[in-house]
């Protein structure tokens, strides 16, 4: 499934042996939001090895539960409001085991970039040519 509203970590610990109602009354008293809403709720436990998203579906919860047999989850450290807001890109980063900040990715080109990149490679080639002649 892929979200279709916000997504929030809970910053902090959990206790995994929290089912829907546990992580829902968390979401409803301690995070002040609304746990029938669209958002999904991301926990993670003490060891950063074991991650449950609950989210809200028209009818019902859905709870998955992801544990790691190698390895821990680059979980962001605890905030004042007790959520950090991330994007869907920034869940996948999280869900392959990379850093939700400072992600080592290409940087993106735009066309006047990319066209003055060029333009000066031709005329570097061209005044190497001039000068051998």
């Amino acid at each position: 499934m892929i979200p279709r509203g916000a997504i929030y970590l809970v910053s902090g610990i959990t206790d995994m042996r929290k089912s829907i109602d546990g992580l829902s009354l968390i979401v409803a008293d301690i995070l002040e939001m609304d746990p029938l809403s669209s958002a999904w709720f991301i926990f993670c436990n003490r060891g950063k090895d074991k991650i449950k998203i609950l989210f809200w579906d028209t009818n019902g919860f859905w709870l998955y539960y992801r544990r790691l047999e190698k390895g821990r989850f680059k979980w962001p450290k605890p905030t004042a409001s007790g959520h950090i807001h991330i994007s869907t890109q920034q869940l996948n980063l999280l869900l392959s085991g990379l850093k939700l900040e400072n992600p080592q990715a290409h940087q993106p080109l735009y066309g006047r970039e990319v066209c003055s990149r060029v333009l000066i490679f031709i005329l570097g080639l061209n005044d190497l040519f001039s000068l051998s002649h």
